[in-house]
């Protein structure tokens, strides 16, 4: 009988352990099954999405173009495009892009634009992250707006501008203009004007030249750089002037004193950006010099600057539109 039981004892112990050991085996299985399918999950999360072309800002009624880049090499061709007016919408598809470039109009500002690749089973295969349109029509498009622009306003309309109104980091387009990547520019005014685009060629290279090939301005302090130096100083305002031309429209300058710093530095500073009260200055077109009345008398160059980090496309894009 105690033989008997030590027996059935035995068995069922060793019954234990082999089920024990099973269960053992198929957790390691499970776990290793789940980590297989981690790791195929990261491999398609690693396929990434960039959105090239989307510009510094756009203006109302431009031409958004943008290609979506994949990061590796698939069959996959089937694209979508997704949009959404703020990030309280929903995703809509957006009809009749269905390849990795979209083209659309830039009508709504802050709308947001994401492109996904489907694979054969229409299963979302990567997807970009949003991109955002901004629009800045800096000037407006109103009638008064416009007016403005051009140079037909009262003179109880103009008011006292703060320097940082052109606060920034700044660069000059004369390089641009040097390398030839303004020639479409020319071009584009010789359609519409009355010289050929070289003859404006000609005329915007007497405008635009300068050794000062970046401009920093931050709080009262403004910054020159040339080829091989960097020298700042401090300003206050010194009222604005305006001023009256041929054509018959009129102009803004708003002059700036120095009360401190190099001496290399210009006594006076003027801006002029089309503006007549206070607002942020999106580019703009500056003077200097030792002499406030003989600045004023200058309507031959006026060195222009925008944005340091807006590249060519940025730059030929706002001059196209005004």
């Amino acid at each position: 009988m105690k033989k008997t039981f030590l027996y059935l004892f035995s068995l069922l112990a060793l019954s234990i352990f082999l089920v024990a050991c099973q269960n053992s085996d198929e957790g390691a299985v499970t776990d290793q099954t789940g980590e297989d399918e981690e790791q195929e999950m990261d491999i398609h999360s690693s396929e990434e999405i960039d959105i090239e072309g989307v510009a510094d800002h756009y203006h109302t009624g431009d031409t958004i173009e943008l290609t979506a880049i994949l990061s590796g090499d698939v069959a996959y061709d089937h694209w979508h495009w997704y949009m959404r007016e703020d990030d309280q919408s929903e995703w809509e598809v957006v009809s009749g892009q269905e390849t990795e470039t979209f083209t659309g109009e830039a009508t709504i500002n802050g709308l947001e634009l994401k492109a996904t690749l489907f694979d054969d089973d229409h299963e979302i295969f990567a997807e970009s992250d949003p991109v955002t349109v901004i629009i800045d029509d800096h000037h407006g498009h109103d009638e008064e707006s416009r007016n403005i622009y051009e140079g037909y306003f009262e003179d109880e309309q103009v008011e006292e501008r703060e320097l940082t109104d052109w606060e920034g980091d700044w660069q000059s387009v004369y390089p641009y203009l040097l390398a030839g990547d303004l020639d479409q520019v020319f071009e584009h005014k010789a359609e519409e004007g009355d010289m050929t685009a070289e003859e404006y060629k000609d005329y915007y290279t007497v405008g635009y030249e300068t050794d000062v090939e970046r401009v920093i301005i931050e709080d009262h302090t403004v910054t020159f750089f040339t080829d091989d130096q960097e020298i700042s100083a401090e300003y206050e305002s010194d009222g604005y002037e305006i001023l009256e031309y041929e054509a018959g429209n009129r102009g803004v300058r708003f002059s700036y004193q120095l009360v401190d710093g190099s001496d290399d530095m210009p006594t006076y500073i003027q801006f002029s950006d089309h503006n007549i009260f206070p607002t942020d200055s999106y580019h703009f077109h500056l003077y200097w010099g030792d002499s406030r009345e003989e600045l004023l008398d200058e309507v031959v160059n006026w060195p222009t600057y925008y944005p340091s980090d807006l590249d060519t496309d940025g730059i030929v894009r706002d001059m196209l539109a005004h």
